[in-house]
């Protein structure tokens, strides 16, 4: 959606340059004929460039679809030449009773003549929207270079306590090995989770192994609070040797055991994961839970979908399905 500010600026952009030819043609006397074709070649270029500038470029000038792009010219070049058949050839000659070519004028003549006069109403949209994209980017990146500061600061700030709490649980774990098993083995796996996120990579990826470790260990330690009757299938396929960005799996696992029912037998939580080619597919399913909820404002599921567009620009996927009964969630990430 065009913003206001988008549309003033061409609006004005096209009154200057349609006042300039107007206005020469004005003081120069133009006769009715001129004027009108004129007026009908000026109306279907712009209708081109909208076209393209509205329709073809931002759908169709990206990676991997140059066969669509190319469709989508010779589609708005074959508007153009339709428009002005039927404005020109066939409307002037039944208003005004005169019409643009001479007769005996052949459809291959005509046709090449129109792509000729088509082609600067295709790239000037193209120079347009590809100067406001660059000006986008720019925004975005000087944007993200701001995040990125914040992020940093708010990160160091919050290295005290989570250090401090790390330490603190490895204490309490010496303390409960004597007292309980299953207590010292629930400390054990929760330093374990604090671990995984005090960790760190220069680029913001971990193996996707330690990814899926992380994960199980995070089922293990919910299991305890359920046991015996906690039912929840975790399988993964070709995860080795592939790297991901770091704990953007959990907030669909903690979804489904937060808000899901996971002691039916019958109908399990369900975790897939799979990564064929270099392409991802991640699979969260749950039956719903009606039982009452806490207040939390799903904070983590907002911050998922932020970091997905931030880390995976036009890399990834999420489809959310709700019928009432089962939940599902289904990320697709190109690694």
């Amino acid at each position: 959606m065009k913003t206001t500010k988008t549309i003033s600026i061409h609006i004005l952009c096209w009154l200057l340059v349609l006042g300039y030819f107007y206005g020469g043609a004005i003081i120069e006397g133009v006769t009715l004929r001129q004027s009108a074709f004129s007026i009908s070649m000026n109306f279907i270029q712009l209708i081109e460039f909208y076209i393209c500038y509205l329709w073809v470029y931002p759908k169709f000038l990206k990676k991997n679809k140059t066969p669509q792009l190319i469709s989508g010219i010779i589609f708005t070049i074959a508007i153009f030449i339709g428009l002005r058949y039927l404005i020109e050839e066939v409307l002037y000659l039944k208003w005004f009773g005169f019409h643009n070519y001479a007769e005996g004028t052949t459809a291959s003549h005509y046709i090449s003549d129109n792509i000729y006069w088509s082609l600067a109403y295709i790239v000037l949209p193209a120079a347009v929207y590809g100067i406001e994209q660059s000006f986008k980017s720019e925004q975005v990146n000087r944007k993200l270079k701001e995040e990125v500061v914040k992020a940093e600061l708010s990160f160091l700030k919050s290295q005290i306590n989570p250090h401090f709490l790390y330490n603190t649980l490895n204490y309490v774990y010496s303390l409960a090995i004597p007292v309980s098993d299953q207590l010292a083995n629930a400390v054990l796996r929760l330093s374990d989770l604090m671990r995984y996120t005090l960790n760190d990579s220069p680029d913001g990826k971990v193996s996707l192994e330690k990814e899926v470790e992380y994960l199980e260990s995070y089922v293990a330690l919910f299991k305890m609070r359920f046991e015996p009757k906690f039912y929840v299938e975790f399988t993964t396929e070709g995860i080795a040797n592939q790297k991901i960005a770091s704990l953007i799996l959990i907030p669909f696992v903690e979804n489904a055991l937060k808000h899901g029912v996971v002691n039916d037998e019958a109908q399990p939580v369900r975790i897939k994961l799979k990564v064929q080619n270099k392409r991802l597919s991640f699979e969260v399913s749950n039956k719903i839970s009606h039982a009452q909820k806490d207040h939390s404002n799903g904070v983590g599921m907002v911050n998922i979908h932020r970091r997905l567009d931030l880390i995976y620009p036009e890399k990834h996927e999420l489809l959310i399905s709700n019928n009432g009964n089962t939940y599902k969630s289904t990320l697709i990430l190109n690694l």
